[in-house]
């Protein structure tokens, strides 16, 4: 049935630390949608460059997918985001809204946001997914973290992804772990790769759930103008959505000089690249430099090569490469759980990955 006015959009949060599988995850669900359903799928991305749209390949034309990139939903870019997913929803008109929360996003915000004055007339929130990568639990940094523990917490359903790549003690332990949390999680599952069934979506839990540490992202107090959704969703109008670094104000890149995006936060630094469509990179010199550089929490690109174009998607020690049906031009965004001022540095190696007309 199309989105109509008056019809509430079932919605889910897909949250999960950096790495976790979140992206991998929403893919899945897409083909597993229904036939003739619109979904919406809205990514929050911590760093200023827009990837996984280009990751969250799909010619179907039932999906939208749009991005706020730059810092968290929750917190920094709260007040751009109530406008931003107004208008996304005015846009697309989705039968389904499934969100992905930056990787250390506190989804108690998102939530509060969600289900407030204005959007709770058209946002029906239902379930909340935590993927966890159970190597993380074995970082006492990350078990530690605040916003880590809230995203479990607030979880309705707790997905351990990687199950093939950690050892069963490793996932044993961080199931134990996640069994301790009150109130308990309605279900608690193992996948790899991100598989997720759909029917999770919708299952129905009576649980309500509360954080543990609400004000591990405030929100900065500005003066916010009122919205008002329900007309703006309600609006006969369409235009194509586009949420990305680089806007029609922004300077273009031009060959051999990319534009450089950083953007850092609590314990993290973040930067991207968006490179001209002419600049072809050598394939081998490009993925033997992102598969080996050390130390990432998360690497994400889509590149120009000389044979096709490739996508590379790494977290921690784990790389995988595929062709890529994107074609705009070259991106790529690191984010590592240190501060540096070596992203000068790495650009000129990146450049050397060049090949030579």
């Amino acid at each position: 049935m199309p989105w109509s006015k008056g019809k509430r959009i079932p919605t889910n949060l897909i949250v999960g630390f950096f790495g976790s599988g979140k992206t991998t995850a929403i893919s899945n669900l897409i083909n597993q949608r229904s036939a003739g359903e619109k979904w919406s799928i809205l990514i929050n991305e911590f760093g200023e460059v827009s990837i996984d749209h280009a990751l969250v390949e799909t010619d179907q034309k039932q999906i939208a997918v749009g991005e706020l990139g730059g810092g968290c939903a929750c917190c920094t870019m709260a007040f751009v985001f109530r406008p931003m997913l107004a208008q996304f929803i005015r846009q697309t008109k989705p039968d389904r809204l499934i969100m992905e929360p930056s990787g250390i996003s506190h989804p108690a915000n998102v939530v509060d946001i969600l289900r407030g004055p204005n959007f709770s007339e058209v946002i029906d929130l239902r379930n909340i997914i935590c993927l966890i990568d159970p190597l993380d639990f074995e970082d006492e940094r990350k078990r530690e973290y605040e916003v880590f523990q809230d995203q479990i917490q607030l979880a309705d359903i707790v997905i351990l992804n990687w199950t093939d790549k950690r050892d069963r003690a490793v996932v044993d332990r961080c199931r134990t772990w996640v069994e301790s949390f009150r109130p308990p999680k309605q279900l608690i599952l193992e996948t790899s790769f991100g598989a997720i069934d759909s029917n999770l979506l919708d299952m129905k839990f009576e649980t309500d759930r509360f954080p543990l540490f609400a004000d591990a992202h405030p929100v900065p107090e500005q003066d916010q103008p009122e919205l008002s959704v329900l007309d703006l969703v309600s609006e006969s109008h369409h235009h194509e959505h586009h949420s990305e670094a680089q806007t029609e104000s922004s300077p273009a890149p031009i060959p051999g000089r990319p534009l450089r995006f950083q953007n850092d936060g609590p314990g993290y630094d973040a930067c991207g690249w968006i490179f001209h469509w002419d600049d072809i990179f050598n394939r081998e010199k490009l993925l033997d430099l992102l598969g080996y550089v050390q130390p990432i929490t998360r690497l994400k690109g889509v590149f120009r090569c000389q044979d096709d174009w490739w996508q590379i998607n790494r977290a921690k020690d784990e790389t995988s490469y595929a062709p890529s049906a994107y074609r705009r031009d070259s991106r790529l965004e690191i984010i590592l759980d240190r501060k540096t001022s070596g992203w000068p540095e790495f650009e000129r190696e990146l450049l050397q990955c060049l090949s030579e007309k």
